[in-house]
């Protein structure tokens, strides 16, 4: 129909092009192209997107039907000129997403290693992120939580903000920790009732839903 724009696709996304055909151009590559040049194609592409890891890249060129020898000469020469940094791309990770989200070493680790990001970077990006940092921004998350749960009954509240933390990864025993300590100084005078943590492991799914 005259006047009607044609929606435009992300070249980057997998599977981009023209329907059918263009599927099919992304999951098989011209045979009369060279191999190598696909796949350097193919990352840089994902690289002007976001930071990818060795695994993220491999898995795409796999997808893309890149012959092996030719994805692992590129991948190795991307990551001789830095291109690919797992080590790098793990402590950006984990620096971003603590400081942004909030989240738990035990979290981070698992993340990373959906990403295919190998134990030791995982470790060495982790040990960059102390205790006291975790347990300040453990604190800070219930700080910002706390108003929100004023006039519910003690174990409701209490629950709420241990699953806050709990999400996020944080340890029950932290997270108690945090959360007795926060309603502590909320209540001044007025003692606050203590509660186990096997009494916060039965929090009905209305407060479980009001925090995802």
């Amino acid at each position: 129909m005259a006047g009607r724009r044609r929606r435009q696709r992300d070249p980057d996304r997998p599977g981009a092009g023209s329907g059918l055909a263009g599927s099919r151009q992304a999951a098989n590559p011209d045979p009369d192209a060279d191999p190598e040049a696909v796949a350097r194609q193919i990352c840089l592409r994902m690289l002007t997107t976001a930071p990818r890891t060795h695994a993220q890249l491999a898995t795409a060129l796999r997808r893309r039907g890149v012959p092996e020898d030719a994805a692992a000469a590129v991948l190795a020469r991307f990551a001789e000129v830095k291109l690919i940094d797992d080590a790098m791309f793990a402590r950006a990770w984990v620096d971003s997403r603590h400081y942004g989200r909030g989240l738990a070493s035990r979290a981070l680790g698992a993340e990373l290693r959906q990403r295919g990001v190998d134990r030791e970077d995982i470790q060495a990006a982790l040990s960059e992120l102390s205790p006291d940092v975790e347990l300040e921004t453990a604190r800070d998350l219930v700080a910002r939580r706390l108003p929100g749960t004023a006039g519910m009954p003690a174990p409701a509240r209490m629950r709420r903000l241990v699953g806050v933390l709990a999400r996020k990864g944080y340890s029950s025993g932290l997270a108690y920790r945090v959360v007795r300590e926060a309603l502590e100084a909320a209540a001044g005078d007025d003692p606050v009732p203590l509660y186990e943590l096997v009494d916060l492991a039965d929090a009905d799914d209305e407060d479980e839903a009001a925090e995802l």
